[in-house]
């Protein structure tokens, strides 16, 4: 009896010795060692997304892009409807060239990218005057028809739609626009970069004239 009381009490004797180094191995380890937060390895660092580029002109020199419509399309098919969009873009450096895109394309961000793209193709030189146009210009392109007038600085651009657009685009600060035939955006904004392109400046007539300013005056 006494050596199987002596065999218990040297068994209850270890068992702390062995549950201390079973809790040892067993705890879970600290936050530190596990990177701070929680026990999902830490905060991770997330890559810093880039800004898409601008397009650019091989001049180098950034446009400023105005979406002036979007349209879409819809075809009924046997399973449902598949559908299409477009898009009218106005694209321009705000230094007097101006072009307009149009695309076609299933997704809205693909059909923006086509006219961009077919915007970049089509810049126009537009003669400007202390940020405004030097004369009044009528222009009509389909049904559209659009009227011009310059204006004093502070104005504004007094104008809407596709216009405003085309304008803004161009780099006009201070002008009034009406437009006076049909809303097709396409039409619109067709007419207003067709009367822009007729404009002329002083000197530009002076010298197709074979004249020099110091002799108008």
């Amino acid at each position: 009896m006494s050596e199987n009381k002596e065999k218990a009490e040297a068994t209850e004797a270890a068992k702390p010795a062995g549950n201390a180094e079973a809790t040892a191995k067993t705890e879970a380890p600290s936050r530190e060692s596990r990177g701070g937060r929680g026990g999902k390895g830490g905060r991770r660092e997330r890559p810093q997304r880039q800004a898409p580029a601008k397009p650019t002109t091989e001049d180098g020199v950034e446009l400023t892009e105005k979406v002036v419509f979007i349209n879409r399309c819809a075809k009924v098919v046997k399973g449902g409807r598949r559908f299409s969009f477009s898009a009218l873009l106005v694209s321009g450096t705000g230094e007097g060239r101006v072009g307009v895109g149009f695309g076609k394309a299933n997704e809205v961000a693909d059909c923006i990218r086509k006219a961009s793209e077919d915007a970049k193709g089509s810049l126009k030189r537009v003669s400007l005057v202390d940020g405004t146009i030097p004369h009044e210009t009528y222009a009509e392109f389909g049904g559209g028809k659009v009227l011009l007038k310059p204006a004093c600085p502070g104005t504004g651009v007094i104008a809407g739609g596709g216009v405003r657009a085309v304008c803004e685009a161009v780099g006009i600060h201070d002008v009034l626009g009406k437009s006076l035939g049909s809303n097709n955006h396409a039409n619109v904004v067709k007419a207003t970069i067709k009367a822009l392109t007729q404009l002329r400046t002083r000197e530009q007539v002076l010298g197709a004239r074979g004249k020099h300013k110091e002799k108008a005056k």
